[in-house]
């Protein structure tokens, strides 16, 4: 079988590849989502788990992998913890599909056009 050609970097695709693993559970996806929805300001731990109906442990479970990922950020504001999305992150993670829309279209055509 030949290999599927990228014509990334391989620190591009391992990069990716561990922000989307971090969003492989269904919870994570949501807690992500519930982020984008609230904006930049975010939403405290205790708003973001009553809108996700996930709390405690398990909801700072998925937090944590989402800021390992580099897609949430977390700031404590005296007593409360509020949790951002990191939209740049995102945004470069969109970018990265993106950017290889149709990209074998134009080679396709050329060598079988």
């Amino acid at each position: 079988m030949e290999a599927i050609s990228t014509h990334l970097p391989d620190q591009n695709l391992q990069d990716a590849a561990e922000a989307f693993a971090a969003l492989g559970a269904p919870q994570r996806l949501s807690v992500l989502l519930t982020l984008v929805r609230a904006g930049p300001t975010g939403l405290s731990i205790g708003a973001l788990g009553a809108r996700v109906g996930v709390t405690g442990s398990t909801l700072t479970h998925h937090v944590k992998a989402l800021v390992q990922a580099g897609l949430v950020a977390q700031v404590r504001e005296g007593r409360v913890i509020r949790c951002t999305v990191v939209f740049g992150r995102v945004e470069a993670l969109s970018d990265f599909l993106l950017a290889q829309c149709c990209a074998d279209t134009a080679q396709t055509e050329h060598t079988h056009g």
